[in-house]
């Protein structure tokens, strides 16, 4: 059993089975209640690494671009931090349940690709997001990460669990999650409740990839620290045409997981992504000159700036 919790292992075989809450201990409730206690903080863009859905990022304390790494809108999807204590590398990524099997072990590898990987120090994982939803993908979504996360040869330490039930909230009969969005600290390993009015850069762009069924991808080159965007292949999104017709309710029920629980912008976000790939219907030269990637790094005042790519 690789995955621990303070006092020893945590008995994943029982999260399918029945509720989360039974098999956590006193302690291990509190610090979820705390995360849940907390006021929203409204994250700016200096500083700032965004990721999206099927993204993941990777950063350490030395990094002179970074010191945030964050990302919201999840509601049956879980937000993850894995981290190392020892040389303080940090990996977050939002994961959909789309193919944890092939995710964990990306966000594994990213943590291990420091060269500096620490010999003192462990690892500690954070898993945050989902709620009660009717369809109970949120936690079948807990019960892969658990599975997955234990079945790796490192010993991983789980610190925070607020999934799933842990993270529900009623009103009227209905649930919906509590938190939505999280950031860590690369320098301080502060992990806290967030919100991000800035996703950029390319938000359309990445926003289509996840849209049209791209896989988890790395975003971010620690080594050089910069963004890495593409160059990315899709086919063009079914009946896109008949979907930009339809009403917000529609939209709602037929393209998302959790039609009752999104955030307000839910639908204006899937129309710019859906209108983004009208216009695109595959990725070309318009968005990848030469094929290559989009780079971004960032300026003296911590926002993005685009740069050339090499040879071009």
């Amino acid at each position: 059993m690789n995955l621990l919790m303070q006092d020893g292992p945590f008995l994943v075989v029982c999260v399918g089975h029945g509720s989360i809450i039974a098999h956590l201990r006193n302690r291990d409730k509190e610090r979820a209640r705390l995360l849940r206690g907390q006021s929203v903080q409204q994250v700016g863009p200096q500083g700032l690494l965004y990721v999206q859905q099927r993204e993941l990022a990777a950063a350490s304390p030395q990094d002179g671009s970074i010191s945030i790494l964050g990302s919201d809108d999840a509601t049956t999807c879980h937000i993850v931090v894995l981290r190392h204590t020892g040389n303080g590398a940090t990996c977050l990524t939002h994961c959909d349940g789309s193919d944890t099997k092939a995710e964990v072990p990306l966000i594994m590898s990213s943590i291990k690709s420091f060269s500096d990987h620490a010999p003192c120090g462990r690892l500690e994982v954070h898993l945050v997001g989902g709620f009660s939803d009717d369809r109970q993908l949120s936690q079948k979504l807990t019960h892969q990460l658990l599975s997955e996360f234990d079945r790796q040869e490192d010993d991983i330490h789980l610190v925070t669990l607020c999934v799933t039930e842990l993270n529900d909230r009623e009103e009227n009969e209905k649930h919906f999650p509590i938190i939505y969005g999280i950031a860590v600290n690369i320098k301080t390993a502060e992990i806290y409740r967030a919100s991000f009015p800035d996703r950029g850069p390319e938000e359309e762009l990445r926003a289509a990839r996840a849209l049209t069924g791209g896989p988890m991808i790395s975003i971010y080159d620690a080594k050089t620290e910069q963004l890495r965007i593409g160059p990315y292949s899709w086919m063009p999104f079914p009946h896109v045409d008949f979907w930009l017709q339809q009403d917000d309710k529609q939209i709602l029920e037929n393209l998302s997981t959790s039609p009752l629980a999104e955030p307000p912008h839910f639908v204006e976000h899937i129309r710019s992504t859906l209108m983004f790939l009208k216009k695109h219907p595959s990725p070309t030269n318009a968005l990848f000159p030469g094929n290559k990637a989009l780079l971004y790094k960032k300026n003296e005042d911590g926002l993005w700036e685009k740069i050339p790519s090499p040879g071009s």
